[in-house]
C-alpha cells in the first residue's frame, strides 16, 4: 500500500502543524493529507498556499473546499476563506519545516532516486514492490523538485516501513537541499546520460550534479549505482567523499552486485536471469524494454540495500505496469483489425529515444502491419540539439522502423535525414502533425509516439485513442503537476 493515499489516517494535527512550522492559529483541526493544488486537493487535506513561477496560492483559497485547514502568509480578506488558517511567515518554508517533522518522526528506511532517465520507472517499481513489504510511502507522479519533493516528504505517514522520493533536477545545485531533507538511507542513481545539456557543458558536470544525493545521507547509508554506466567509478568516488562507504551496483558488468546474466522479451516484459550477490535469481518485468530489465536490477539493489526481501521483490517485478506516457499499451480497433500503440508521450531525450525505438524494433506487427515512429523534439539539449535529433535516423535504420513521423522545428533534422521511403510526414507543430498520423495508420500496425512534454505529444496519442470510439470531442483537461 501506499501510506496517507488508501487509509487516509491522521497525518497532521493543529498542534504538530504549529509546531513544525511556528505557525500561529487558534483553531483546532486534523488533517488527512497534504496539498499545495486546489485542483487535486481531497477533502481532509493541508493545503498549503505556496507562491510559485505563475501562480500564487493565497488567489485560490476560495476553491479549497473541504479542506481541514490552510497554511497561509496573510490572512485573506473576509469569506474568501471558510477553513481554519495556520499562519506563517513563508508558506515554502513551513512546506519545507512539515516535511523535516515528518521525516524526524518516521523509523522507516528512507529511499532517494535519481538519474538522467529512469528514475519515476524505478521510483514506481521500488513502491509495488516495497508496498508488498510493508507500509510504502512514495512520490506521486513527478513530484521532484522544490515544492513537489517537500509536499512528498510531508505525506510520510509516520508507521511507514518504506519512503521512496525521486528527486530531478536541471540545474546544479538542486539536489543537494532536496538530499538534506530527505535524509535518505538509501541512494539510487539510475544512470548519466547527456540529457538537460543546454545546462551543463559536460557529461561529468551532470555526473555531479547527481552525485549530490550523497551530501544528506544518513550514516552507514548505501549507494547504488549502474556499474556499466562510465561515470560509475566518478560516482563511487563522490558518494566515498560524503562517507558513503557499501556502494551496490547493478548491470551487466562482470563486477557489478546485481549483475544481468542473460534476459528475453517476450511480448509486454522481460524474463531476466540475475546474480545477486551470488544467488542466482529468475524472474520476469512485466515491462517490454531493455531499459526496464536494467530498471528491474536496480530495483532488486535498493531493496537489498533497504534490507528488504530481494527473492520477493524480484518474484513482484512482474506485478510492474507502464504509467501514462512512459511505455503504456492500448490496443485500438478500427475497421478491419487492431493497432497496437505505445504511449511514451510523457518525456524524451537521445537516451530514452534509443530506448523507445529499440522497444519499437522488437515489436511484432500484425498481417500488413507496420512499426511507426512518431516523434517530437527533444528540449533542452543546447547547442547539440541539431545533431542530436539527425543521429536518431541510425537507430531507426538499425532497428527496422518503417515509418517516421516527425514535429517540430529540431525534429526537422531527423526529417531530413531520413531516407526518403522511411517518411511518413513532417510537421512544425504536434497538432499540424496528427491528421497525417491519423490518416496513415491501418491494422497491424504498432506505433511510438514519443517526444518531450513541452511538445505535446499527447495530442498525437488522445487522437489515435479517439479513433476506436470517433469521438472528436475534446480531450478533458486535466490537472498536470509542476516538475
Amino acid at each position: 500500500m501506499t501510506g496517507g493515499d488508501n487509509d487516509r489516517d491522521i497525518l497532521w494535527t493543529s498542534a504538530k502543524a504549529g509546531e513544525a512550522t511556528g505557525g500561529r492559529g487558534g483553531a483546532t483541526w486534523e488533517a488527512t493529507g497534504v496539498s499545495i493544488d486546489t485542483r487535486t486537493l481531497r477533502p481532509g487535506d493541508l493545503f498549503v498556499a505556496i507562491k510559485g513561477p505563475r501562480f500564487d496560492g493565497h488567489d485560490f483559497l476560495a476553491e479549497a473546499r473541504g479542506a481541514a485547514a490552510a497554511v497561509v502568509e496573510r490572512t485573506p480578506p473576509n469569506g474568501t476563506a471558510d477553513m481554519p488558517l495556520l499562519v506563517v511567515d513563508d508558506t515554502l518554508a513551513a512546506l519545507g519545516d512539515l516535511a523535516a517533522a515528518a521525516r524526524a518522526r518516521t523509523d522507516g528506511r528512507i529511499i532517494a532516486v535519481t538519474g538522467s532517465v529512469g528514475k519515476t520507472g524505478v521510483k514506481e517499481a521500488l513502491k509495488t514492490v516495497l508496498g508488498r513489504q510493508g507500509p510504502t510511502s512514495a512520490s506521486k507522479g513527478s513530484l521532484n523538485n522544490k515544492w513537489g519533493l517537500p509536499l512528498s516528504l510531508a505525506r510520510l505517514p509516520r508507521d511507514s516501513a518504506f519512503g521512496v522520493f525521486e528527486m530531478g533536477m536541471n540545474h546544479p545545485g538542486e539536489i543537494e537541499p532536496l538530499s538534506r531533507l530527505v535524509r535518505p538511507h538509501v541512494a539510487v542513481i539510475t544512470t548519466v546520460e547527456a540529457v538537460h545539456t543546454a545546462f551543463f557543458d559536460t557529461v561529468e558536470q551532470i555526473a555531479d550534479a547527481k552525485a549530490e544525493v550523497f551530501a544528506g545521507m544518513e550514516r552507514g547509508g548505501v549507494a547504488v549505482l549502474n556499474r556499466d554506466n562510465p561515470h560509475f567509478h566518478r560516482l563511487a568516488a563522490a558518494a566515498r567523499a560524503q562517507g558513503v562507504d557499501t556502494i551496490l551496483s547493478f548491470g551487466a558488468h562482470v563486477d557489478a552486485s546485481v549483475r544481468l546474466v542473460e534476459s528475453s522479451p517476450d511480448g509486454e516484459g522481460s524474463r531476466i536471469l540475475a546474480n545477486v550477490s551470488g544467488v542466482d535469481v529468475a524472474c520476469r518485468v512485466g515491462i517490454a524494454g531493455r531499459h526496464w530489465v536494467m530498471n528491474g536490477l536496480a530495483v532488486l539493489a535498493a531493496v537489498a540495500a533497504a534490507g528488504g526481501d530481494v527473492l520477493r521483490a524480484a518474484a513482484d517485478l512482474d506485478r510492474l505496469a507502464a504509467l501514462t506516457g512512459r511505455g503504456q499499451r492500448h490496443g485500438v480497433r478500427i475497421a478491419g483489425g487492431r493497432f497496437e500503440l505505445i504511449d511514451e508521450s510523457y518525456n524524451a531525450n537521445p537516451v530514452s529515444m534509443g530506448a523507445a525505438i529499440a522497444m519499437l524494433g522488437q515489436a511484432r506487427p500484425g498481417p500488413g502491419g507496420r512499426r511507426i515512429a512518431v516523434l517530437g523534439d527533444m528540449l533542452e539539449l543546447g547547442a547539440a540539439s541539431p545533431e542530436e535529433h539527425a543521429a536518431l535516423a541510425g537507430p531507426l535504420e538499425e532497428h527496422g522502423i518503417d515509418v517516421v513521423f516527425t514535429a517540430g522545428t529540431d525534429m526537422a533534422h531527423l526529417w531530413d535525414a531520413l531516407p526518403r521511403p522511411m517518411r511518413g510526414g513532417h510537421a512544425a507543430d504536434c497538432q499540424m502533425l496528427t491528421p497525417m498520423v491519423t490518416a496513415a495508420v491501418r491494422p497491424g500496425d504498432v506505433i511510438v509516439v514519443k517526444g518531450s512534454a513541452g511538445t505535446r505529444t499527447g495530442l498525437i496519442v488522445r487522437s489515435l485513442l479517439k479513433l476506436e470510439s470517433g469521438d472528436d470531442a475534446a480531450a478533458p483537461k486535466r490537472a498536470v503537476n509542476d516538475e
